[in-house]
């Protein structure tokens, strides 16, 4: 069979990464849909004459239709997984078996009409009065969401419709998994209620600020290297945001963004109290673990829309431990310092990620430089409450009001950018200390080494004979050098 050109060329291209391939006809219709964890091994396969010799009548059929073929790119097998899903349900392809109510999929289900609603994990949508969350790439992602919502809420995990306390005796989930024990009175059927919208929110994007939690926990666990709970909470945290993701994705045009941006810096201004909407806004956010690799971000909105061209990330210097405050007073100590002395523009409005303590920190480093008339506001995770004025009750926008949703959007970048590069130098440092494990190569070879490559990713792409020219290193030591950074190039692909 003569392939087309187009499919002769991509297959020539196409990289060995996981990801989704679409197959067309000769109208463009994507007639197949499929997943792979190489995209490489997997689609050239279906083209070998082998293949096309041996294969059941139905596969060699699709494969005489296809005219030329596209592919997504993904990070890994599971989001390969969620994507396959939805490019089927968006697509209908002739040649796939449809997905229908998510049956391959688990998701969780809570019924918010039950006198005291619970959680539970389920694989198929029923036509109920319940609300649903997923799907989920894996079981254990699932269950790993749901272990996080009850206990991060304080949600029960007991069967009865109405728990009472002859439930309790046999109980001991409030000690060992945080439950509120609505059973017992502990807390109000109406404060209950209210964890469980808390949660609901949350698993519909609404608090992305319980990512970040979540983050940490995995970052910490890895750090005292108990990899087996890393991994879990990781590919928890991953099938977070690929459902929050789908849960909030919407169809919209660039033009209504920009009209919802503007009207939510309207909002803004008249909350404020500010003679017109703040046109350039510049939001700032701290990321660091137990004080280690400390690291801020400023990133900036113009008319309520990101600016990414002026986006900016610091390396913390002068605070060291856990003190996120001193650490906001010295990023924008530095930041308008330069701004002021290069005499560039100044910001309308600066937004820290952070509660009173924060901004108070932020207000005095302006102040220092005689900048206090810029306005400034902190917009605290848990109820996100904008803080303004000392003294002054917060203000709580509405939910769905595009004031809170431009500064949110501004604040998650903050936290997006900062948490980008602050893994960027733990990793670098990661790899750099891989060289600590060599026999034969102490604290000043290894600085040696380094100086003479200029990073440790040159290093990675050196060859033996170029480590061998380094000045102190013998044969036997750069062979062992060499061995370790194919090791980790391996383990980075």
């Amino acid at each position: 069979m003569q392939l087309p050109e187009k499919v002769t060329r991509k297959l020539r291209d196409i990289p060995d990464k996981p990801g989704c391939y679409m197959m067309r006809d000769r109208r463009g219709r994507i007639i197949y849909v499929g997943k792979a964890i190489s995209l490489r091994k997997r689609v050239q396969g279906y083209f070998r004459k082998s293949t096309l010799r041996n294969a059941d009548p139905k596969l060699r059929g699709m494969l005489k239709s296809v005219e030329d073929l596209d592919y997504i790119v993904v990070r890994n097998d599971a989001e390969a997984v969620l994507t396959e899903g939805q490019l089927i349900k968006d697509f209908k392809p002739r040649y796939n078996v449809s997905f229908r109510d998510d049956k391959r999929f688990l998701l969780l289900r809570v019924d918010t009409t039950q006198p005291v609603p619970r959680f539970q994990v389920c694989r198929f949508k029923r036509s109920d009065a319940a609300t649903h969350f997923g799907p989920y790439a894996s079981s254990g992602a699932a269950r790993g969401t749901l272990d996080f919502v009850e206990k991060r809420f304080g949600l029960r995990k007991c069967r009865p419709r109405v728990p009472t306390e002859e439930d309790y005796r046999h109980c001991i989930n409030d000690v060992v998994r945080f439950c509120s024990a609505p059973c017992t009175g502990k807390v109000s059927p109406e404060e209950y209620r209210e964890r469980v919208e808390e949660a609901c929110a949350f698993l519909r994007g609404e608090k992305p600020e319980y990512l970040k939690e979540l983050r940490a926990e995995m970052d910490t666990a890895a750090e005292k290297r108990n990899f087996e709970r890393a991994a879990v909470l990781r590919d928890t945290l991953f099938s977070l945001q690929q459902s929050i993701k789908q849960s909030a994705r919407m169809v919209s045009t660039p033009a209504m963004k920009a009209r919802d941006a503007r009207s939510g810096i309207e909002s803004i201004a008249t909350a404020l109290g500010l003679s017109e909407p703040p046109h350039v806004i510049e939001g700032f956010d701290i990321s660091n673990i137990s004080g280690t690799f400390a690291v801020a971000s400023m990133v900036c909105a113009v008319k309520g829309l990101p600016q990414r061209n002026r986006y900016r990330r610091f390396r913390i210097k002068t605070v060291s431990g856990i003190d996120d405050p001193r650490m906001i007073g010295e990023v924008i100590m530095r930041r308008f310092a330069r701004l002021k002395s290069e005499k560039k523009e100044l910001p309308d409005l600066v937004l820290i990620d952070g509660g009173i303590t924060q901004l108070r920190a932020g207000r005095a480093a302006l102040k220092s430089l005689g900048l206090e008339a810029i306005p400034s506001i902190g917009l605290a995770k848990r109820y996100e409450e904008v803080y303004w004025k000392d003294g002054a009750p917060t203000i709580r926008f509405d939910r769905d009001s595009p004031a809170l949703k431009v500064l949110q959007a501004l604040r998650d970048e903050a936290h997006r950018f900062a948490l980008t590069y602050h893994r960027h130098l733990r990793n670098k440092k990661i790899k750099e200390s891989a060289l600590d494990e060599i026999p034969g190569v102490g604290k000043k070879r290894k600085i040696q080494i380094l100086q003479h490559f200029g990073s440790i990713q040159r290093l990675m792409k050196a060859e033996l004979e170029d480590i061998e020219h380094v000045p102190g290193v013998g044969s036997e030591t750069a062979m062992l050098v060499h061995e370790e950074m194919r090791r980790l190039k391996g383990g980075r692909s």
